[in-house]
């Protein structure tokens, strides 16, 4: 009776064909390749009982000054920081809104201000911060002040002085700051699919929609030990690591920024802004930088650092990332390096490394060491490394990512890593079960840029936000779920005490292409076993034919073989686990198989 041993490749391979994937595995979830060889991931815990507030999209961890883990959670409705145990809600006030040209009337020997505020949504009583302000009627009326609402696009407040004429202006840099918590943003993306899908008000009756309407995403950076935070197409705020204080305005920074950052030169960026010379008019292109040390001073001279600078191309941009001394600015349609040069005239330069290679999404990306990896416009994958150009990177899973990302959902792709076992995770959202994310793709650093085909893995797990751990010590990778639960990963083996699941199924394997076979035996090759796994195998007599499945024995820890009874040409084996706790490393199993007589 023969006996077939099983020495199959790392990686999963399902967009091939039957015969183009045999010999190799071909599906499987809750399972990764660590040292070329199969084993289920590692379970969860929850950090705190606390859930976090809306559908958090961003995760990000850092040390203050006296050693203590910070971890933010930025979501569609809140942002939050866990610290000592504990979530606080930080969500700032807001959004500061830059108003029109002189938009403030005072009238001779009155206190009371009258401010054109197009479409202001507050309402009497509400407190507002009036900063920016040049003199108006012999006052400055800059403060924080209660309103009395006129109508829609109008209200009042009391100065702490007459004005001494009657005047209209306040000129091109009066910002409104509601002192209420900033309004909630989009949990989904619309994408400019047509009629219906804009935000209400916007654009023209029963125009379709052209705009792309975004799921609130943030970006966040550690300033000191400090917090900036800025959501996507918001203000820059910053966060001093008081839990009894919310973020603030960072003063004079843009007030429409797609996505900051922090520079290695403690520069604070916003990437996609108002140029400085034109601040009512977005410029998806614009960077502009703080002065060095200095996060409020943003203004053009000769005796600061700030500085800006605009892309050339087309698009807008999508996201940045520092790598080493460097900054990496994805726009839609191609990669820029930032490299500090050190002149007055111009601090930063920035080289366009790489063309039709954009990024997807703003949390679509990630560093490992001195590389970054992405995904692109065009749901494929990238690599790069600085002094190279971006490279292709290969994914024998792709097929089923690409083909079953919910529509206009992609800016909910977010892409994290997990240094002890040398990944990169994407998580994504997947039609098959909705518009969140439900899904994840894998793979191993080393062998993506070496081997990539060996490289990926995936599965069914809903994960809206996933990072490495935190420089803190005994910390964990960190994720949070739909439901606004924060856990630990690769803690344990369990589901936060309960069930994991997982599977991993080979390819169709010719058992003998002439004749009918029977499996009979399998042995298994299992290291480290905990809880049941379950063995089946899958046969057919033609490539195109009917599948069978057969179950073997439940398999418990130290079991030596189990027994099956399948017959047919082709086979592919399936080893499952649904235990709490669960764990095993698969090596090389084996099979007993003979003639079963027909051919």
């Amino acid at each position: 009776m023969p006996r077939v041993v099983l020495e199959l490749p790392p990686g999963l391979n399902n967009d091939d064909t039957t015969f183009a994937a045999s010999g190799r595995y071909a599906d499987g979830s809750n399972v990764r390749f660590w040292r070329g060889r199969a084993q289920v991931l590692g379970g969860w815990e929850a950090i705190t009982t606390t859930a976090l507030t809306g559908i958090c999209r961003k995760l990000f961890g850092w040390t203050d000054n006296a050693a203590v883990l910070n971890i933010a959670s930025g979501s569609h409705s809140a942002l939050q920081v866990y610290q000592g145990g504990a979530v606080y809600d930080i969500t700032p006030f807001g959004p500061p809104t830059l108003l029109a040209s002189n938009p403030l009337t005072v009238t001779n020997g009155s206190a009371v201000v009258t401010v054109a505020h197009v479409a202001h949504g507050l309402t009497s009583g509400n407190s507002v911060i009036i900063a920016g302000s040049a003199a108006v009627g012999g006052i400055t009326p800059n403060g924080t002040f209660a309103i009395t609402v006129l109508g829609v696009d109008s209200y009042t407040y009391t100065f702490t002085s007459n004005a001494t004429s009657p005047a209209t202006g306040g000129g091109t840099g009066v910002i409104i700051t509601p002192q209420v918590a900033l309004p909630a943003g989009n949990v989904d993306g619309t994408g400019g699919a047509g009629y219906g899908t804009g935000t209400w008000s916007t654009g023209t009756y029963s125009s379709p929609s052209t705009v792309d309407y975004f799921p609130r995403t943030w970006s966040m950076s550690a300033w000191g030990q400090n917090l900036i935070a800025n959501p996507r197409n918001g203000a820059i705020y910053a966060w001093t690591n008081n839990t009894g204080s919310r973020a603030v305005v960072v003063a004079n920074a843009p007030v429409q920024v797609t996505y900051s950052l922090v520079s290695p030169t403690r520069q604070v960026f916003a990437l996609g802004c108002n140029a400085e010379a034109s601040p009512y008019a977005f410029d998806p292109l614009i960077i502009r930088h703080s002065s060095v040390g200095d996060n409020t001073e943003w203004n053009t001279a000769a005796s600061t650092t700030a500085r800006e600078y605009r892309l050339p191309g087309g698009g807008r941009i999508v996201c940045g990332a520092v790598v080493g001394e460097n900054l990496l600015v994805w726009t839609t349609g191609g990669l820029f390096l930032g490299t500090f040069v050190g002149s007055l005239v111009q601090p930063w330069r920035f080289d366009q490394v790489g063309e039709d290679c954009g990024c997807i999404g703003p949390n679509a990306f990630t560093v490992v060491g001195q590389r970054a990896f992405w995904v692109g416009p065009n749901l494929q994958f990238y690599g790069y490394s600085l002094g190279s150009e971006p490279q292709l990177i290969p994914c024998p899973i792709q097929d089923a990512f690409a083909d079953n990302m919910a529509p206009a959902q992609t800016d909910k792709i977010t892409v994290g890593s997990t240094a002890f076992f040398d990944e990169v995770r994407i998580d994504y959202p997947d039609a098959r079960d909705g518009v969140e994310n439900s899904r994840y793709l894998g793979a191993h650093v080393p062998t993506l840029i070496n081997s990539p085909e060996n490289a990926w893995y995936g599965g069914i797990m809903a994960r809206t936000a996933y990072t490495d751990a935190p420089p803190s010590p005994n910390a964990f990778p960190v994720a949070a779920d739909p439901s606004g639960g924060l856990y630990w990963h690769e803690k344990g083996q369990t589901a936060n005490g309960g069930v994991i699941s997982w599977y991993i199924e080979t390819a169709d394997n010719f058992l003998d292409p002439d004749r009918t076979m029977q499996v009979r035996t399998l042995w298994p090759d299992f290291q480290d076993q905990v809880g049941a796994i379950e063995v089946s195998v899958t046969t057919r007599f033609y490539p195109q034919a009917t599948e069978t499945t057969t179950s073997g024995q439940t398999m418990t820890p130290g079991q030596s073989k189990s027994d099956i009874r399948a017959s047919g040409r082709l086979a592919k084996l399936r080893f499952s686990g649904s235990a709490s706790p669960t764990f095993a490393r698969l090596g090389n199993p084996t099979i007993d198989i003979a003639p079963a007589g027909g051919r």
